[in-house]
């Protein structure tokens, strides 16, 4: 091979390689075709996945033998309660805790105190804007600020448990007002 030959091979492989080497960006799944999702749109039959009772496609109750009760926003069952405690809500790409939000966190510890027996998962959630990978770290960041002022207060690390969601339940393409209400950290009571 001649010299131009072999540099216009060696520029053809390195190309190659370069493209190869380019990662697809990740597909998101559908919130609507996942378990934490399931609407009365989904199309998929969702009864075998809802073990704890809720009618989905009503918003009413199904008696399954599991003992659930659904009222005023907030749903309970044996092992967790969730909507009783008022989320924490977070600015745009922040996971600093504004003054105006540490009432809630100063509320969960309460409830805490008056309840010795339970415990509390933070979890953390975003919106849509921003990748799937970097909106994970941003949950657990939101959620691991909570638990670093729920600790400071005085609650017991034992108790505290953290979780991130991501943007995997955040409205795609949400206007301000739900983006605002997807960035935020939700208190999930653990009776067990």
């Amino acid at each position: 091979m001649s010299v131009p030959t072999k540099k216009l091979y060696l520029l053809i492989c390195v190309a190659a390689l370069t493209l190869a080497g380019c990662s697809k960006t990740p597909v998101r799944p559908d919130p609507n075709m996942t378990a934490m999702g399931m609407g009365a749109n989904s199309g998929m039959d969702n009864s075998a996945l809802n073990p704890i009772g809720v009618d989905t496609t009503m918003g009413g109750l199904v008696e399954q033998g599991s003992t659930l009760v659904v009222r005023d926003g907030y749903y309970e069952d044996d092992e967790i309660i969730r909507g009783l405690l008022e989320p924490v809500y977070f600015d745009f790409d922040s996971s600093g805790i504004k003054a105006s939000e540490r009432i809630k966190l100063e509320a969960a510890q309460t409830y805490l105190d008056s309840n010795p027996n339970y415990r509390l998962m933070l979890e953390g959630h975003c919106d849509w804007r921003g990748t799937a990978e970097y909106n994970l770290g941003l949950g657990e960041r939101r959620a691991g600020a909570a638990l670093q002022f729920m600790q400071t207060a005085g609650v017991a690390a034992t108790r505290l448990e953290t979780a991130s969601k991501g943007d995997l339940e955040a409205i795609e393409n949400g206007d301000a007002t739900a983006m605002a209400q997807d960035r935020r950290v939700e208190f999930v009571i653990l009776k067990q």
